[in-house]
């Protein structure tokens, strides 16, 4: 059963209003990921992906995000809007987080804006940021989208949500 959507109060969005297929949109907030102490990913520009009942998935230019500490990982998935994903392994010091970040190396035409960019799951790292908030993980761990005060729900992800 789909469950009652929250009313966005002014300057906030429902995640409910977000289309299916997803849109990408660019992004002009300031983006931040941190792990192991140190800030390993800031933009302000890259994309957001927004889907019915997913907070937004936010998408960061390879070239901001600080390469020494990725490792490409094992794991790979398929999305049926942008396709094949890889992940990345972040490896910093004694510290490793698997799978804590994905990216479309060759993504469907109409993502193909995202070729070239990772998106960071939040529970995966120290801290994400949008312009100076810090996020919360969408429930679940599977979706990777960044909660912020911007956004309300319910969101998809954590248990008994998977047919919404």
């Amino acid at each position: 059963m789909r469950p009652k959507r929250i009313d966005p109060q002014p300057g906030q969005e429902s995640v409910w209003d977000y289309p299916r297929p997803p849109a990408i949109e660019a992004n002009h907030r300031t983006l931040r990921v941190e792990f192991d102490g140190r800030t390993i990913a800031e933009t302000r520009g890259g994309f957001r992906v927004l889907e019915t009942s997913h907070p937004p998935v936010f998408y960061i230019p390879h070239a901001d995000c600080d390469a020494s500490v990725l490792r490409l990982g094992a794991a790979t998935t398929f999305c049926e809007f942008k396709g094949a994903a890889n992940y990345y392994d972040l490896v910093s010091g004694e510290r490793t987080s698997r799978d804590a970040a994905w990216f479309y190396a060759h993504p469907s035409t109409r993502f193909a804006a995202l070729a070239n960019h990772l998106a960071f799951y939040a529970t995966r790292v120290d801290a994400c940021y949008v312009d100076d908030e810090r996020v919360q993980a969408q429930p679940g761990d599977f979706y990777g989208g960044w909660i912020t005060n911007a956004v309300v729900g319910p969101f998809k992800g954590a248990s008994g949500t998977w047919g919404w």
